[in-house]
């Protein structure tokens, strides 16, 4: 009888075994064709990534390419359902379940058009393009008739995208009017009478050695000639549409949810933002919450340094003392690059891996400077080609206090966005979209819980840093209750204002332009606080589990040693690193 069961039991394994090979081979199959078709469609992502296949080319962006993506894509889904997810591995598993995420998301944000929407006031084609120099190889002659190719495909690009617009306008789904004030600038900084003086010609001002001077010419006549015939005319048809079309039908209101299906588009973009099943009700009152906490620690503050007024009182007085703003743009990167530096000697103490890519900083572009966020990091290239680069705004430098640098450098560098990034892409062992894995919610509550651990190397000892820092953390606190407020409950651009207003000590240029940031971005916004306390729970957690045996080297390389993932997934990596690090206490007590 034993015999019997023994076989039967043998049998069992091997064709539970076949099935999962047979499974994981589709897992992968589908992993890598959907890889591939990403690279095919997006080619200036691809060459992000390091493939160089599709060097001289830009994606196609018409109705018919919108629409067949989307079948792609649901094609790719009705694949993945039919995998028997308990037949997986465990690491194959966890890449069924991101896979399938992002793949949900992207479709149920091509059903609800928003392809219609392809700008806004801080992003889009017009935007990006004029920074391709600093994307894309430039070491041989190949290279650069590679990056004319593509000046020359900006012009249907652009037409591509105007096609979409116009449509957008015929079904509702346009920007609200107040986003788009001040959006000439983004246009008219590249409609230029002379072609050298286009941000897009600096890549023909220093050629390599390696590019003979007879290639030179050629090369400039060529770039010249595409940014004269392509470029130049493409900004002044976009302009024109803009003026004349696109601003005069933008609506007036200001939510997601006054959009055809916006409700349940913006429910949706909660979930996708935030990676868990939550509700803009539940968001909302979160914010409330730690804005309550967070205030009363800055209030704390206030009364150190024995300040003679109230909140608004200090505020007031942070935003107009000339000692807490730097008087030029170069004073400002000099004041960011000492943080750097400082934390970057500090790592060590926090972070078992360290990545190997380097950062730089870089002003952020005068082009959209006035108009877009305080800083933003830019990640490196896939193939390692590329630093990546820490993008500091000096424009209007009284809106950029000095006591904010420790948080906001942090944040956008080390040990936030860099060191997280970087880190993703230089993972092994998993498939290729794990290292470029775009999940908002890790990513940013990342690099909020990073401004944080300055608290435990030295940073904020001076307490107008540390209100700096608990501004920060504020701001973010209060994005849960203007964006659901905005998007959901029926809020004004101006009560966002009024309560961001209230309690940061953000300038007034910032919380503009944070706030039309939120209202034409919806949700993502949300990602930040929303990762940022999962991750402070999970450690917490750890600590009390673990007492004397928690390491923060090793709770960080936990954290950090599967790239983005949604929130659910990093709780259950955190769980078993707690489970392992008992088991492995025991057996050293024992």
């Amino acid at each position: 009888m034993r015999s019997l069961f023994a076989t039967l039991f043998l049998l069992v394994a091997m064709i539970s075994a076949e099935a999962s090979g047979q499974d994981s081979g589709e897992l992968k199959s589908l992993l890598d064709e959907s890889w591939e078709f990403g690279l095919q469609e997006y080619p200036t992502f691809a060459t992000r990534v390091g493939d160089h296949r599709f060097n001289d080319k830009l994606s196609r962006e018409s109705i018919t390419d919108q629409q067949r993506r989307l079948a792609k894509q649901r094609e790719f889904q009705g694949r993945w359902n039919g995998i028997e997810r308990g037949t997986l591995s465990k690491s194959d598993r966890i890449n069924y379940d991101i896979f399938g995420r992002i793949l949900g998301n992207d479709i149920a944000e091509a059903e609800f058009e928003m392809y219609l929407i392809p700008i806004s006031n801080r992003w889009g084609f017009h935007i990006s393009f004029p920074e391709l120099p600093q994307q894309v190889p430039l070491k041989t002659a190949k290279d650069y008739e590679n990056y004319t190719a593509r000046l020359r495909e900006f012009s249907r690009v652009t037409d591509e995208n105007i096609q979409l617009m116009r449509v957008g306008i015929d079904k509702g789904l346009v920007l609200p009017a107040v986003v788009l004030e001040g959006y000439k600038d983004s246009i008219t900084a590249h409609i230029v009478d002379d072609p050298t003086k286009s941000l897009l010609y600096d890549a023909f001002k220093d050629f390599p050695d390696r590019v003979g001077e007879d290639q030179r010419k050629i090369l400039r006549d060529a770039g010249r000639s595409a940014i004269v015939e392509h470029v130049v005319p493409s900004y002044q048809k976009f302009l024109k549409f803009m003026q004349d079309e696109y601003v005069p039908n933008c609506r007036g209101s200001i939510a997601a949810s006054a959009l055809p299906n916006g409700r349940e588009y913006y429910r949706h973009r909660v979930r996708l933002f935030t990676t868990l099943d939550v509700t803009p009700d539940e968001v909302h009152a979160t914010g409330h919450r730690e804005v309550k906490r967070i205030r009363a620690e800055m209030d704390e503050i206030i009364k150190r340094v024995e300040f003679d007024g109230d909140f608004a009182g200090f505020v007031e007085h942070l935003r107009n003392d000339a000692r807490f703003y730097a008087e030029t743009p170069e004073q400002l990167m000099k004041e960011t690059a000492f943080v750097l530096k400082k934390m970057d000697g500090q790592l060590p103490k926090l972070f078992k891996t360290l990545p190997r890519t380097p950062y730089g900083i870089r002003e952020v572009p005068a082009y959209i400077a006035p108009k877009t966020t305080t800083a933003y990091y830019q990640q490196p290239a896939g193939d390692g080609s590329q630093a990546g680069f820490y993008y500091v705004n000096t424009y209007n430098l009284k809106s950029r206090p000095l006591y904010g640098i420790e948080a906001l450098s942090l944040h956008e560098a080390v040990p936030g966005h860099h060191l997280q990034l970087a880190l993703q892409q230089e993972l092994t062992g998993m498939p290729q979209f794990r290292r470029f894995s775009p999940i908002t919610a890790f990513i940013e509550g990342w690099a909020l819980y990073a401004e944080r651990l300055g608290l435990e190397v030295g940073f904020y000892e001076d307490p107008y840093s540390d209100f700096g820092r608990l501004t920060y953390e504020n701001w973010r606190a209060c994005r849960l209750v203007v964006d659901t407020g905005m998007h959901y409950f029926g809020w004004t651009r101006k009560q966002a204002i009024d309560f961001m207003a209230a309690n940061t000590g953000l300038s007034m240029h910032n919380i503009e332009a944070e706030v039309d940031r939120y209202i034409s971005w919806p949700g993502q916004a949300l990602a930040y606080k929303t990762g940022e306390l999962k991750i402070r729970e999970l450690r917490a957690k750890s600590e009390a589990a673990l007492g004397d045996a928690f390491d923060i080297r090793e709770f960080h390389e936990v954290v950090l040693g599967s790239g983005a993932i949604p929130l659910s997934v990093l709780s259950e990596n955190v769980e078993e690193y707690i489970s392992a690090t008992r088991k492995q206490k025991g057996a050293a007590t024992r």
